[in-house]
């Protein structure tokens, strides 16, 4: 028997994977996917055994769930008969809007659960992973997983109800923060910067103002004000960047990655 099972291994499934990878044995790491040739790719870059999801399903403690909602169905359907026959298997999701009863249900009920939300950067061990787990699971199990998880990045429990919000914020945001790094790029080139050199001061600009802003504990706005002198040029982006309503867009944003990971739940 295996310890860690990853059916699907894209963006998010990938990112946990290969996290894992680096804080435990490989060889005791199952991934599938639904292509055959990339899990055995991946298995192969990570040192992990490229599998099936019937596999993982008989033989891994704790059975990954790297599949989007809209899937979420089929697949625990198709894999319900070997999970009724598992007393010590524990379930771990990370589909967007979906609860842990939803899941557990898909597969007869009664299942321990720990539901992630994490981001992309779990690939490098820079990711935000919110957790919480019902009441099916040890408080062992919860232990064991979450110490493989911390390689990934900054683990945070937050209760269910809240998960989606959490999700919008950090499971989206590397999209919007990516958005923002293009367009200060895409500024640099109109004035004159190479592209690449564009790309990388306004992403090592992003790094370093949260990482200062993580350290300090200074409000954003404070961060704000302290670059814009009176008269000067910064505010005058500020201005443009009010102009165009760059705030409500950001917030609206939010709220609607929120309202859609809603209508997974329903």
């Amino acid at each position: 028997m295996a310890t860690f099972g990853f059916i699907g291994i894209g963006n998010m499934g990938g990112a946990i994977a290969a996290a894992a990878a680096r804080a435990h044995d490989p060889a005791d790491i199952l991934v599938s996917a639904g292509h055959p040739e990339r899990a055995a790719a991946f298995a192969k870059e990570h040192g992990m055994t490229a599998s099936t999801n019937e596999e993982i399903a008989r033989n891994c403690k704790f059975v990954v769930l790297g599949v989007k909602p809209q899937f979420m169905a089929g697949v625990l359907g198709a894999l319900k008969p070997i999970l009724e026959t598992r007393t010590d298997c524990v379930l771990v999701t990370m589909a967007a809007g979906m609860t842990m009863q939803q899941i557990a249900n898909l597969v007869g009920g009664g299942y321990p659960v720990i539901r992630i939300m994490p981001n992309t950067p779990a690939r490098i061990g820079q990711g935000v992973i919110q957790y919480d787990w019902n009441d099916r699971c040890q408080r062992s199990d919860v232990e064991a997983f979450l110490a493989v998880l911390g390689s990934a990045g900054h683990v945070s429990h937050l209760p269910e109800r809240l998960i989606d919000a959490g999700s919008a914020v950090s499971g989206s945001g590397p999209a919007f923060a990516a958005m923002f790094i293009e367009a200060m790029a895409d500024g640099g080139v109109i004035c004159g910067l190479p592209r690449a050199t564009a790309l990388e001061y306004a992403a090592r600009t992003l790094i370093g103002t949260a990482e200062l802003m993580l350290q300090t504990g200074d409000h954003p706005g404070k961060m704000k004000d302290a670059v814009c002198s009176p008269g000067g040029s910064t505010i005058q982006g500020v201005r443009a960047l009010e102009m165009g309503g760059f705030r409500s867009a950001v917030t609206e944003a939010i709220v609607k990655t929120w309202e859609k990971n809603k209508e997974f739940a329903k």
